[in-house]
């Protein structure tokens, strides 16, 4: 895997190393943890849930193991529930951030303090609920809860450039929330909501029927904040018998 081809160079010794990696360097992360997901679902000994804070809080204990057990990344953390950088009353689901390390890249610093990619985690589908936008994981006319929406506005992310977010599908497959994905936007479009165009459009990337996951990208304008970047990782989690 790119974990191998990700081996940090060190620059200073001590309780805490200096890593100086390169910008593409978060692909390879990104890449990491898409490889996880499938191994964390189909794990035994997982418990069987379903609501979203509760298999993130997992995935992130599975995250912080698999870094642990790797060659390449255990100079790594991850932490659920992190408050945005910018966005201070915000949330971010699920950060990975140095471990007893600091990472240069690009010339920005980044210490234990400082999410590496800031990750938004969604159901497909939300929860039924009449006070929820059923587009929740695109777009929100309730609340700002969407998910894209979210990093459009800076309210998350506002202090990077790559973000990404984790569907957790629950129901049908990857192939009819990859329609539905298009059909939702194709909506906002039409009312019009501003800012929302073509340009939105998730696209698909990688689909594994084997391991039922699909890997997506999306590029966002935001306004007074260069435009960013979403790697949408989505593993199906709707086969499973024990859910």
């Amino acid at each position: 895997m790119l974990a191998d081809d990700a081996e940090p160079n060190v620059q200073s010794g001590g309780l805490e190393r200096d890593l100086h990696l390169p910008a593409a360097w978060r692909l390879a992360l990104l890449e990491f943890i898409a490889d996880e997901l499938p191994k964390w679902r189909d794990d035994p000994k997982r418990p069987a849930e379903t609501a979203e804070t509760s298999l993130t809080s997992r995935f992130c204990a599975h995250m912080n193991s698999a870094t642990r057990k790797s060659g390449g990344w255990d100079f790594l953390q991850f932490r659920v529930e992190e408050p945005d950088e910018k966005a201070g009353g915000r949330k971010l689901d699920l950060v990975p951030a140095p471990s007893a390390a600091t990472i240069w890249i690009d010339g920005r610093e980044y210490t234990q303090y400082s999410p590496l990619i800031p990750i938004e985690c969604k159901r497909l589908p939300i929860p039924t609920d009449p006070s929820r936008d059923e587009r929740e994981y695109l777009y929100s006319a309730q609340s700002s809860t969407g998910g894209v929406q979210r990093f459009k506005a800076g309210h998350h992310g506002a202090a990077h450039t790559i973000g990404a977010m984790i569907g957790y599908i629950q129901s049908s497959d990857v192939n009819f929330w990859n329609r539905q994905m298009r059909a939702w936007l194709d909506g906002l479009i039409a009312e019009p909501v501003d800012g929302w165009s073509l340009e939105d459009e998730l696209r698909l990337l990688k689909h594994d029927g084997a391991t039922r996951f699909a890997a997506l990208e999306s590029v966002h304008h935001r306004t007074d904040l260069p435009d960013i970047q979403l790697h949408h990782l989505w593993i199906d989690m709707a086969g499973l018998k024990r859910q």
